[in-house]
């Protein structure tokens, strides 16, 4: 793998191949900037960096059913979790277009 490696160098000097880089903006893409407390019993806070109703946060238990759809209108978001269950939950963040942005794991202890 190490000589494959090499040569494929070699051969991108020898005939003048370039690699572009392309550097990803940050700008105009909302993340989540923190979700709190990390495990949560009564009630969970995502924040945001940048707020824009485009985007949508979604929340969905271990075994991948949707529990919460919630468009991100705000710079904080809090959702209540009288209805859940102790356990592992996934959240995403995704586009107008439903692509996911971003995701993670928090936990509920009851």
């Amino acid at each position: 793998m190490r000589k494959f490696c090499f040569i494929i160098i070699l051969l991108s000097f020898c005939f003048g191949i370039k690699a572009a880089v392309v550097e990803p903006t940050n700008e105009g893409i909302i993340k989540v900037s923190r979700f709190y407390p990390n495990p949560a019993t009564t009630v969970i806070y995502f924040e945001f960096k940048n707020n824009d109703a485009s985007y949508t946060l979604q929340i969905y238990n271990f075994l991948g059913k949707k529990l919460i759809s919630q468009q991100v209108n705000s710079s904080k978001i809090s959702i209540s979790l009288d209805n859940f269950y102790r356990g592992l939950y996934v959240y995403q963040l995704r586009d107008a277009s439903g692509n996911i942005e971003e995701s993670g794991k928090f936990q509920i202890l009851k």
